[in-house]
């Protein structure tokens, strides 16, 4: 007899989720599951992550909601897959990341006073280091796997922190000249590639002195550009040719229409 769901208030809680999971892994589960392991759930960790920051640009609550429930699936699957193969369970999960929470808030869960958030993640920071222990890079410890946007970032944001860092804004945009400039006199492909990534990192940096996420700024960016892209074919469509049939001056004029029309619906 096949285990069931009974009732709604069964879908609100934990404990189905991880009896589902467990089904699913089960003798008699879904071959598919079965067949999964911490290396082949990867790509499908990667997707949902960014389906997670999609939901949270396009700024839908309830589109969040669901993405954030499949990317709880993953884990929720690399945990019952720890347990199936002896390694780890959802609670040493669950022991790993409560533990950290309370030792890492030391003004929450003890005493320490703070004088607010700048202190809170200097002091989260300090904690972490002494839980790794001592490390030969400021750098160590950032993960590979970042995009190459976000790891550039970060490990521009912690060489900052030891004061490798230029004084105001106008340095680092005086540097973004500097690069452009050496792009512009870049002569073969190795060169243009070098002299290319030294532009991207430097905008890095801007972004870290306004504290803007870079790869949220992207994404945002992206989804602009394809909205206005599609907004000119539709058009071109709507005039009985293609984009790539227009001139290059006509495709102008009708992404100055897109740009308009994307400030008229924010209005």
């Amino acid at each position: 007899m096949r285990d069931t769901v009974t009732s709604p208030q069964d879908l609100e809680s934990f404990d189905t989720f991880v009896a589902i999971i467990a089904r699913l892994r089960g003798p008699d589960g879904c071959p598919w599951d079965l067949k999964q392991t911490h290396a082949s759930l990867k790509r499908y960790l990667r997707e949902e992550c960014a389906e997670v920051l999609d939901a949270i640009d396009g700024g839908d609550p309830d589109a969040l909601a669901e993405e954030l429930g499949d990317v709880l699936l993953q884990v929720g699957l690399h945990a019952q897959i720890g347990a199936d193969e002896g390694t780890f369970t959802l609670a040493d999960v669950l022991k790993h990341v409560n533990g950290k929470l309370v030792r890492r808030h030391p003004h929450v869960f003890g005493d320490v006073e703070v004088s607010g958030a700048e202190e809170v993640a200097a002091n989260w920071r300090k904690l972490k280091q002494a839980e790794h222990g001592e490390r030969e890079s400021v750098l160590d410890g950032v993960p590979k796997a970042l995009p190459a946007l976000a790891y550039s970032q970060e490990i521009h944001t912690r060489a900052a922190r030891t004061g490798f860092d230029w004084p105001d804004m106008a340095g680092v945009l005086d540097k973004v000249q500097e690069e452009l400039r050496e792009l512009d006199e870049a002569k073969t492909p190795v060169e243009l590639e070098h002299e290319l990534g030294d532009v991207v990192a430097t905008l890095v940096n801007v972004a870290r002195k306004l504290d803007i996420d870079i790869e949220g700024a992207l994404r945002k960016a992206n989804r602009r550009f394809e909205g206005r892209f599609r907004h000119m074919e539709a058009a071109a469509r709507g005039l009985g040719t293609g984009i790539e049939e227009l001139p290059l001056a006509r495709q102008e004029e009708l992404w100055q229409d897109a740009k308009r029309a994307e400030r008229e619906a924010k209005d």
